[in-house]
């Protein structure tokens, strides 16, 4: 038996796109189940170099649930490019502020570091609250274990 790979030529340039509700969910299921649907992972023909994904919508990113002390232990990172100006921050502190970025960071760190993970990401909106603006890509609702 041969192994067949796709030309670009037979790539399909339908994307669907699918709704996760993040209400009382993990972090982590929520990113998990996001970055296999961005790679494309849950179809027949995924294909590593080709970017066969399909969108996904996360609503209700305020009511992410983290386990253990994660809420108060874990600390996000970030740094200016200047001497002595590492910024650090708390899960809880960040769900006040920006409550997308925890999910974002989440899911950017799951997808494989090549050049096709800012496209991913470009297909990956996130949004506060039960409302989002992308009706018109009539997404499919996912359910998450």
């Amino acid at each position: 038996m041969k192994t067949t790979l796709p030309k670009v030529s037979n790539i399909p340039k339908d994307a669907k796109w699918y709704l996760i509700d993040a209400a009382g969910q993990t972090t982590g299921k929520v990113a998990t189940e996001a970055a296999r649907r961005l790679t494309g992972k849950h179809r027949a023909d995924f294909t590593p170099h080709f970017d066969l994904g399909d969108g996904v919508i996360v609503v209700n990113a305020e009511q992410l649930r983290f386990t253990g002390k994660k809420l108060t232990d874990k600390i996000y990172y970030r740094h200016s490019g200047y001497r002595g100006h590492l910024k650090e921050v708390t899960p809880k502190e960040l769900l006040i502020k920006k409550p997308e970025r925890i999910l974002e960071l989440a899911i950017r760190g799951m997808l494989p570091k090549n050049k096709l993970k800012d496209n991913r990401l470009l297909r990956l909106k996130i949004f506060v609250g039960n409302e989002h603006k992308h009706e018109a890509q009539k997404p499919e609702k996912l359910e998450i274990k």
